[in-house]
């Protein structure tokens, strides 16, 4: 998923400083993917609404279309999905995405 380069850099400031309580791991920033992705599981309703009327539903289904697991939690997932659904370009699955291991690669 790409998200535009447009996006307000105020706003995606403001969010990491709100939602991210630890120091990003290495030398690289964290991606806007990433920093939408923990403001949406973490948001207050006021914040949703922010979020949707800065970005657009259609950014934000984008966001949860190519979350790596573990950016969402079952509960925000489900929450962002019935707000989401219909701004998605394709269907958005039931469960957030999970890790897997194969047993057969221990």
């Amino acid at each position: 998923m790409i998200v535009p380069l447009d996006l307000p850099p105020e706003l995606l400031a403001d969010l990491e400083r709100k939602y991210f309580w630890w120091q990003p791991v290495g030398d690289a920033p964290r991606s806007p993917e990433r920093i939408l992705a923990q403001a949406m599981r973490y948001a207050p309703f006021a914040e949703v609404r922010r979020l949707e009327d800065t970005l657009g539903r259609s950014l934000l289904a984008d966001v949860m279309l190519g979350a790596a697991p573990g950016w969402f939690d079952p509960r925000s997932w489900e929450f962002w999905r019935g707000r989401l659904q219909s701004a998605a370009a394709r269907p958005i699955a039931d469960e957030p995405p999970v890790r897997t291991f194969d047993d057969a690669d221990v």
